[in-house]
């Protein structure tokens, strides 16, 4: 890795990819989701990746030879609070500077099932523009509507569903009843425990 000194960017070299590297190719942002490096019996080495493209979400493959200089994205997280919707815009507020920025729905997209008032999240940040938005690896939701278990039938390892606060629908196990705290995974959407 260099740094170049007129534009300020780091350059990376094909051997430097890892998973969550931030790349600029073609004048986007792009995150590696997968590489690999392949070094042929015959020919040059190479490295080939997955990756998504920030602002469109639009996942491609591509190949890039070995010790290739490639350009990384100076993409940056901030810290911001979710602190309420207005309208169809979602406000994150910085708790130091009192800040706001604003996200709209398309951009926060099937995320909001897990997104409360008052939660902290990661605003990603690309040439002063939000780009991307992380949740927290586990919320804790209150279950507010749920199928009443069947008596003893606790041990049996069985699930129901239950609809949380935000709206979402978790499959829990047959022990929790409304008014419950859950713990639930946001990247997959799994019950973990009782909160």
């Amino acid at each position: 890795m260099c740094f170049n000194l007129v534009s300020g960017i780091y350059a990376l070299t094909s051997n430097d990819i890892k998973v969550g590297t931030n790349l600029e190719v073609d004048g986007a942002p792009w995150r590696i989701l997968e590489f690999l490096h392949v070094k042929p019996g015959k020919g040059a080495a190479f490295v080939r990746t997955k990756m998504r493209n920030y602002i469109t979400g639009n996942t491609v493959e591509k190949t890039f030879r070995a010790g290739s200089t490639i350009e990384e994205a100076n993409v940056f997280k901030e810290s911001k609070q979710f602190t309420y919707k207005d309208g169809s815009q979602f406000v994150f507020m910085d708790l130091n500077t009192f800040e706001e920025s604003r996200l709209n729905e398309a951009d926060v997209g099937d995320k909001t099932k897990w997104l409360k008032e008052g939660m902290d999240c990661n605003l990603l940040f690309w040439n002063g523009k939000i780009i991307d938005f992380e949740l927290p690896i586990t919320v804790q939701l209150t279950v507010v509507d749920v199928d009443p278990g069947l008596k003893g039938d606790t041990a049996s390892g069985g699930s129901k569903p239950a609809t949380v606060d935000t709206g979402a629908v978790v499959n829990v196990p047959l022990f929790v009843n409304i008014g419950d705290e859950i713990l639930v995974d946001t990247r997959t959407g799994q019950y973990m425990s009782r909160a």
